[in-house]
């Protein structure tokens, strides 16, 4: 691995060069590492996602990765290359958080290894150690629906390690009926209770288990769009790359899911750090699933609800007052966020899904870690391959119109800066985002796919745009 890296370094250039030989080296390197992959696909955004019965390149090295999990050890990987493009377009001004409206181009490479151990019966510690690189379109500013969902607000020119995932989980067995079900990547293979009591604790996206979407909820195989890998408009807690310290606790019965937990959130707005002092500032979530058959096909509805409190300001306060001290509440107060999400899935037929999301916050007061939406409706459609003889192939198609509270946009009119908007003034209107993608087996956990996405009034001003992106994602798991 260490070798790979050291490879990597000499053959990428700072990403501000752009240059078109070190993108092709990249992306020979990811089609070629490693070449012995056996799965793609999956759950959890940042991920790896996994099929086990997909035919691997190299057997002999998946039979000795299956006889590792049998001894009680996981490993597993990815590698993900995203490169995006967009065209000039119009702007009559902007302002500091405004997506360049000249042609510009920018790249993400990310790297997972996860290694996990079985301790006892139902109890599994999982590291997953991850490397990443790269930037967003103008920084990972100007779009509130931000085309990239491997880019970060803190990126760099080289590779950066640091421990995405650290973590214990413990599976109870309520019932002695036993499910098989979706591939986890993250878990050990194997059927598990159909009723089951599950405890993680440790460092995690809360990604990994909340707000799931059999559709839309992994950049790495999916949509690319923040807006459909999770709900907009719901200001999950993370640090600046998207990971948190908390417990969750999962109740799942086949039917019926509770899900719940509490989670550390950012000292700053969208900072590394995360607030030491869990009474200050922390965040509770709590979400209902129920799954079902509709006409005999799968389906899923799920209701989660959010509490943050922060030291966010309020916006009506910060255009009263001081208009840039967005940093923290000058007297260390803090500030509660109340959010919800309606998410639904169904299978329309066996190579074709739905989904549909429903989000909201209370838009008092700033947007603290995800984006800067205080409501969203997003919904698509997935299809696979089957019709056209390539079962392991997939097409996607959603769009998401997200806007703002009166307050947030009073904020913004006047100047204001957010996290990742502002355009110094501007006339507001809900930002339209649409994604179209075609993802493409070319081997056993190669996957290249071609992305399309289009913006209208980026950043909620209508005196921008539109906006067109071009994508191409590259990735190799095992």
């Amino acid at each position: 691995m260490f070798m790979y890296l050291k490879f990597l370094q000499k053959l990428s250039p700072p990403l501000h060069m752009n240059r078109s030989a070190g993108i092709g080296a990249l992306l020979a390197l990811l089609l070629t590492w490693p070449a012995f992959a056996q799965h793609g696909g999956g759950r959890g955004t940042g991920a790896p996602p996994a099929e086990p019965d997909t035919p691997a390149i190299f057997p002999d090295l998946a039979a000795r990765q299956a006889a590792l999990e049998e001894a009680g050890w996981m490993l597993r990987g990815q590698s993900t290359f995203v490169q995006q493009f967009h065209p000039a377009f119009r702007a009559p001004y902007r302002g500091e958080n405004s997506l360049g409206a000249g042609a510009q181009g920018r790249n993400t490479l990310s790297l997972d290894i996860v290694v996990g151990r079985k301790l006892w019966e139902g109890a599994e510690v999982i590291i997953d150690p991850q490397v990443s690189r790269g930037y967003g379109l103008s920084g990972t500013r100007g779009l509130a629906a931000f085309p990239n969902g491997e880019a970060f607000r803190i990126g760099s020119d080289w590779p950066t390690l640091y421990v995405a995932r650290a973590f214990v989980r413990q599976t109870i067995a309520l019932s002695g009926e036993r499910d098989v079900p979706e591939h986890d990547p993250l878990r050990f293979a194997g059927p598990l209770p159909r009723e089951r009591l599950t405890i993680t604790a440790g460092k995690f996206p809360v990604f990994d288990i909340f707000d799931d979407n059999r559709y839309a909820h992994d950049p790495r195989t999916q949509f690319l769009n923040w807006a459909f890998a999770s709900a907009g408009a719901f200001d999950f807690a993370n640090d600046a790359k998207g990971f948190t310290n908390g417990v969750a606790i999962e109740w799942d019965n086949g039917v019926w899911g509770l899900r719940g937990g509490a989670f550390q959130v950012a000292k700053r707005i969208n900072s590394l750090s995360l607030d030491p002092k869990p009474f200050r500032g922390f965040q509770l979530l709590a979400q209902l699933d129920r799954f079902f058959e509709w006409g005999g096909r799968p389906g899923a509805v799920r209701l989660l609800y959010g509490l943050s409190r922060t030291r966010a300001q309020r916006w009506d306060d910060l255009v009263a007052g001081d208009i840039t001290a967005t940093e923290v509440s000058p007297d260390n107060r803090s500030t509660l966020k109340h959010m919800l999400v309606l998410n639904a899935e169904q299978e329309l037929r066996d190579d074709l899904g739905a989904f549909a999301r429903l989000s909201w916050n209370d838009g008092r007061a700033q947007n603290w870690m995800y984006t800067e939406m205080d409501w969203a409706a997003s919904a698509g459609l997935s299809w696979t391959g089957q019709r056209w003889g390539r079962p392991a192939d997939t097409v996607g198609l959603a769009g998401n119109l997200g806007g703002l509270s009166r307050s947030h946009q009073r904020f913004l009119e006047a100047g204001g800066l957010g996290f990742i908007t502002g355009d110094g003034r501007l006339r507001t209107r809900p930002e339209l985002a649409a994604e179209a993608y075609y993802s493409w087996r070319a081997a056993p956990g190669t996957d290249l796919t071609a992305d399309l996405q289009v913006f209208g009034n980026p950043a909620y001003n209508a005196d921008r745009g539109p906006v067109l992106v071009l994508g191409l994602r590259a990735r190799v798991a095992f």
